[in-house]
């Protein structure tokens, strides 16, 4: 079986920050004040929420700031406290930003970005980081931290673009990264379901930026490999669009199965359907 690699973005989001910037700038009064996929959040509130995902960043781990961090309690459900914590964070950040100007908003995410690409240079991308909480409760290294970072601008980019009908950054050196960080959440998807050892279900994603993976029972739990040398028992075909949507709970279940293909054990295909990657 060949083992997955890990996702490698660092590089990748000056080009992001550029082309959001880029577009923000051309926005009309009307077009910041548009709806999004976002309930209740305009195009500028997303915007305003990237801005506070760069300070939250900076603040918790480039400064150390203990007051910008979660902090679990025992006894308590620690992924409910943590959904809870963000979403509420999340509504205040957003409510309190509101009266900053779109031209101001550009000027200090221009200058988080910055910021933040330095901080994310400064790392050890293959010490033990933080849990990525949608891959596992288990601490991740810090390139999956910091590609989920990139997902993260990613996807409110595209709900951005998607509100005011601009194209997204779909090109495989910007998208491909995406999926790739998207699939790492298979293993605790699957981590309740039973199946024979070396079980196999593979999912191939269509498009420029798709791609490939096998997710192997074995030792009592799913493993993620880019190929392995057994029969899948379990195939799921979707194309790229319907992956990143689906992934993050942009469509539901039954609109990704309908653009889907399940053969073998369906399941088990069905299963890969409950994925998804993101927190809040």
């Amino acid at each position: 079986m060949k083992p997955i690699d890990p996702v490698l973005v660092v590089d990748l989001f000056p080009a992001e920050r550029d082309a959001l910037l880029e577009l923000l700038s051309g926005l009309s009064e009307e077009e910041w004040s548009r709806p999004t996929v976002c309930a209740g959040w305009s195009v500028k509130d997303v915007a305003l929420h990237l801005l506070g995902d760069d300070i939250g960043k900076l603040s918790r781990g480039r400064d150390a700031f203990s007051g910008a961090a979660f902090v679990p309690k025992e006894g308590r459900d620690f992924e409910a406290d943590l959904l809870a914590f963000i979403n509420e964070a999340n509504e205040r950040w957003v409510r309190a930003t509101r009266r900053i100007s779109p031209h101001l908003l550009c000027d200090l995410l221009r200058f988080t970005g910055e910021e933040t690409q330095r901080y994310f240079q400064s790392l050890n991308l293959f010490e033990v980081g933080e849990p990525v909480s949608w891959a596992g409760p288990e601490p991740a290294p810090v390139w999956l931290n910091i590609a989920r970072e990139y997902t993260e601008r990613w996807l409110h980019q595209q709900q951005i673009r998607d509100a005011v009908g601009k194209p997204g950054l779909k090109e495989s050196r910007a998208f491909a990264p995406v999926l790739d960080t998207f699939v790492r959440a298979l293993p605790h998807t699957f981590r309740g379901v039973l199946a024979p050892e070396g079980a196999l279900v593979k999912l191939a994603i269509s498009g420029d930026a798709g791609g490939e993976w096998s997710l192997v029972r074995g030792d009592g739990k799913w493993g993620l490999y880019l190929d392995a040398d057994v029969e899948p028992i379990a195939v799921v075909v979707m194309d790229q669009e319907t992956a990143w949507r689906l992934f993050t709970k942009g469509i539901s279940k039954d609109e990704a199965s309908a653009n889907a293909t399940l053969s073998g054990d369906r399941s088990l295909g069905m299963k890969v359907l409950d994925t998804v990657s993101i927190i809040a």
